[in-house]
């Protein structure tokens, strides 16, 4: 969600079921279309919460696409459904993932980024779960490829996760190293990474450890800040270095200052 919310989100069993996503909330650009950002919201969310922010963000050359996640059992309450990119049943290294829905969210976000203009930028961001969910979309990016080993079919140039953590992350090293390919994209790919100290939901230091095995794995172009204190929820200031960060990345127009 947005403002003072306690979303969270990731990865466990899907189970071969058929999932329908929700509804899809575009914000469309006030200037030139420069560039166009997925956007992916928390576990039980929807993407209609994030729009509203995001419509009030001084990036008016920037498309937000704001899909909403389907509703699905998840193993971290007992298999109560909720909307869901995955299915989780603990935020740890050793928790399995669900492989079968991350390559799903990841597709989804795919489609919806493949009928943009060739001219355009494609980026992918999301707050907790959906941050989990885009920084997976990002390492497949890298590889070239889902984890079913299907091809991934979009060029990425800017990835930002708030509150989230890095799925897969035991496999991830060492299969950027044995590619020469996906070593030069992961270098190249730009990345920020947000995390509070004071987060609850995702703790700070699965944060900080998705963050270090990144790096190590050859993405050198990130960036993780800490907000000392923060919960599991964003604040303006967070979202100034967002906008900040994307119209330098981006290579947007400057930014139009509004009061938010």
């Amino acid at each position: 969600m947005s403002y003072n919310s306690s979303n969270m989100g990731s990865g466990s069993r899907t189970g071969r079921m058929a999932l329908e996503f929700g509804r899809t909330h575009v914000v469309r650009p006030k200037g030139k279309h420069q560039a166009t950002i997925v956007w992916l919201h928390g576990l039980g969310d929807k993407g209609s919460s994030w729009s509203q922010l995001l419509e009030t963000l001084p990036l008016p050359n920037i498309k937000w696409i704001c899909p909403t996640a389907p509703t699905r059992p998840v193993a971290l309450f007992g298999g109560f459904p909720c909307t869901a990119w995955f299915d989780v049943g603990d935020i740890s290294e050793e928790s399995p993932d669900d492989l079968e829905g991350l390559d799903a969210a990841a597709s989804h976000v795919a489609n919806l980024l493949s009928t943009e203009p060739a001219d355009i930028k494609l980026g992918i961001g999301g707050f907790s779960m959906g941050a989990a969910a885009a920084i997976y979309s990002a390492s497949c990016r890298v590889l070239g490829q889902y984890g079913n080993g299907n091809l991934y079919p979009i060029n990425l140039s800017a990835v930002v996760g708030l509150s989230g953590w890095l799925p897969c992350s035991r496999s991830l090293r060492n299969r950027i190293t044995v590619s020469h390919e996906a070593a030069r994209r992961a270098a190249s790919l730009p990345m920020l990474l947000c995390h509070g100290s004071g987060d609850d939901v995702v703790a700070y230091k699965h944060g900080e450890k998705s963050a270090q095995t990144l790096s190590s794995a050859g993405f050198r172009n990130l960036t993780f800040k800490t907000y000392n204190g923060l919960g599991h929820y964003t604040i303006p200031e967070e979202m100034d270095v967002v906008c900040n960060w994307l119209t330098v990345v981006l290579e947007l127009d400057g930014l139009r200052l509004v009061d938010r």
